[in-house]
């Protein structure tokens, strides 16, 4: 479940965007800083930390819209603009050559596999699924909000969009080794939940 910690400040954001939108915005740079300074005493590479610095970046972007404009007509949008970012953030890790999801494998892989084309395979696939999750998710979400669908559509659609992607996470990895073992006929040592 490591995978999730990353979204705890999107998390956040939704409970507590009941109470205003501004709060949420607020509450989620507050967590999303706070979880960064813990990465990085822990001594966590910040080289891999696209999505935290993502999230930072969109929170205090719509905290200073929120706050500014209150009655912004962005607060009907605000869960297709948090999926969206979401996407930009997960597609452009694969177009730098870091899939998000390789800084939070690290933290469960061992060191010998971190650089190893199969590791960073599986990352750009895990990576790819969110992005395409976050996606359709963030078009979904505009939909609903332009169309007016009831909360219950929105809830779907958030719950979709994260738990999909999450149970392949949870998947994916063990059946690429698999199939990596069985094609290379060898019992090589690539074992680490690598992103699992």
């Amino acid at each position: 479940m490591n995978y999730l910690r990353g979204f705890i400040p999107w998390l956040v954001f939704a409970g507590v965007s009941s109470a205003g939108w501004q709060w949420g915005a607020l509450a989620g740079l507050v967590t999303a800083a706070a979880l960064l300074i813990a990465d990085r005493a822990a001594g966590l590479s910040p080289g891999l930390r696209l999505l935290e610095y993502g999230t930072i970046v969109f929170f205090a972007a719509l905290a200073a819209v929120a706050f500014a404009r209150p009655d912004s007509g962005l607060r009907m949008y605000g869960s297709a603009l948090s999926m969206g970012w979401l996407a930009v953030i997960a597609w452009v890790s694969i177009a730098v050559r870091r899939p998000f999801t390789m800084g939070i494998a690290r933290r469960m892989a061992p060191p010998e596999v971190w650089h190893t084309p199969f590791f960073r395979r599986i990352n750009v696939v895990l990576t790819a699924a969110w992005a395409l999750s976050f996606t359709v998710s963030a078009l979904a979400q505009a939909a609903a909000s332009a169309y007016g669908w009831h909360m219950a559509f929105s809830i779907l659609i958030q719950l979709a969009g994260f738990v999909l992607p999450a149970r392949f996470t949870a998947v994916y990895p063990e059946r690429a080794r698999a199939r990596f073992m069985k094609a290379s006929g060898t019992r090589a040592d690539i074992q680490g939940g690598l992103a699992s």
